[in-house]
């Protein structure tokens, strides 16, 4: 289909503009793909044909105008191909979409005439969403399945992102579509009267790629910038698909608060630079204003949740000139927030380091000893390089240096493990 985009030209021209495309709109393709044909892995088979075909003729051709609707009229097409050859799951995907149609029939019927719904949107891509992190499927496998088809990521790619073999990761996937078929759970959004329920999942997704992204579990670099910037895009497609969720304003909000750090928070080597090191001037303000607007937003017209308290936090951080001007007192009130509204070690650890802040390094380390019997910190750096600190700050070095080593063991990418070794030989 000749276009009258990028002239032909060389295939590094064309590889790059399918890799683009593909970034861009791979959920939206999958997801129009999904609600035609009412199946997952048929609609990613037929979105690889396509971007195999685009890399053969778009050299030659030219790259379409509409890249994205040439995809997928192609992928239409070998789908449409593929079901007049195998009649056998063509029958099967006629009961898949049969059991959608009846179950949206059923969720419409049940809202009041004239009643807004989520519904409504005119982006499929939030179908997908909410059937990747259904709440019948297995945590882990929702992770897995949402990278891969909605960040676009391989499985490899997520696989050494979350520490596990790619056998292990292809197994997950594997399972999550098969929960999907066999379960007939439907490529839906949910009604008003499932949104409270299913939205934190969908949340904890997106922020489990983020967190990936802003601390890698593993490899040569302390962030994965791709994991990052791929998380804050599914982000604002879901802020912007539901405007109307708080939390997904403070989702949004805080990944791009923190976010917004990204190149001060590592040094010339890779190694990570602690906030109260980090210059300033190399955050993102535009990031940073538009992140403290989506907080204002989040923050309004009732109780706040999880995510608008941690945005809100980021923010004051953002906020401030240097660590000593930084309103710790507001900060540990807002942690103080945060544990009635998702208690757990992590957030208590966050919040012992901001009491250290406010009220000395003997007040932190309190907070901390109390944790040392907590599983979760155990095998969690962060944990034993904060105890480490505090235990410098108050001139008990050897104890300082008791704690750096059990962080060296534990840490998990090489630049921590080179900041560790420095701090133990100062």
């Amino acid at each position: 289909m000749p276009g009258e985009g990028v002239p032909p030209g060389e295939g590094s021209v064309a590889a790059e503009a399918v890799a683009a495309v593909f970034r861009e709109e791979r959920g939206l393709l999958l997801a129009s793909l999904v609600r035609r044909f009412g199946d997952l892995d048929l609609a990613e088979e037929v979105t690889s044909e396509a971007i195999e075909a685009a890399l053969r003729h778009w050299p030659a051709e030219g790259v379409p105008a509409r890249p994205g609707a040439w995809l997928l009229t192609t992928a239409r097409r070998r789908a449409v191909d593929r079901l007049r050859r195998d009649r056998a799951y063509a029958a099967r995907l006629a009961v898949l979409r049969a059991d959608a149609e009846r179950a949206e029939a059923q969720r419409v019927e049940a809202v009041a005439p004239g009643a807004a719904t989520i519904g409504e949107l005119p982006d499929e891509r939030l179908q997908l969403f909410f059937t990747c992190a259904h709440p019948a499927l297995a945590a882990e496998d929702r992770t897995a399945l949402t990278l891969r088809c909605l960040a676009g990521l391989t499985t490899p790619e997520v696989a050494r992102a979350f520490l596990v073999p790619t056998a292990t990761l292809a197994q997950r996937v594997v399972r999550a579509k098969k929960k999907i078929r066999e379960a007939r759970i439907p490529f839906r959004v949910p009604g008003p009267d499932e949104l409270p329920e299913r939205l934190p999942g969908v949340l904890q997704v997106v922020y489990s790629v983020f967190t990936e992204g802003y601390a890698a579990s593993s490899g040569p670099r302390l962030q994965r910038l791709d994991l990052a910037e791929e998380a804050i895009r599914l982000a604002r497609i879901l802020h912007r698909l539901l405007p109307a969720e708080r939390e997904s304003a403070g989702l949004l909000a805080l990944l791009l608060l923190v976010h917004a750090r990204r190149d001060a928070r590592t040094g010339p080597e890779g190694e990570p630079v602690l906030l109260e090191d980090q210059d300033r001037g190399c955050w993102d303000r535009a990031m940073i204003e538009e992140g403290r607007a989506l907080v204002v937003r989040a923050l309004t017209g009732g109780p706040a949740g999880p995510y608008g308290v941690q945005a809100a936090i980021a923010a004051l951080h953002d906020e401030a000139a240097d660590v000593a001007a930084t309103d710790w007192p507001q900060i540990v009130a807002l942690y103080d927030v945060l544990l009635t509204l998702t208690p757990s070690p992590v957030v208590a650890l966050n919040r012992a380091v901001a009491v250290a802040m406010r009220d000395g390094p003997g007040a932190g380390l309190a907070l901390l000893d109390a944790l040392a019997g907590e599983p979760r910190l155990r095998e969690y750096p962060p944990y034993a390089v904060a105890r480490g600190d505090l235990l410098g700050r108050l001139g008990r070095d050897g104890e300082a240096a008791d704690a750096y080593r059990e962080a060296l063991e534990l840490a998990r990418t090489e630049p921590e493990r080179a900041a560790l070794r420095r701090k133990l030989g100062e």
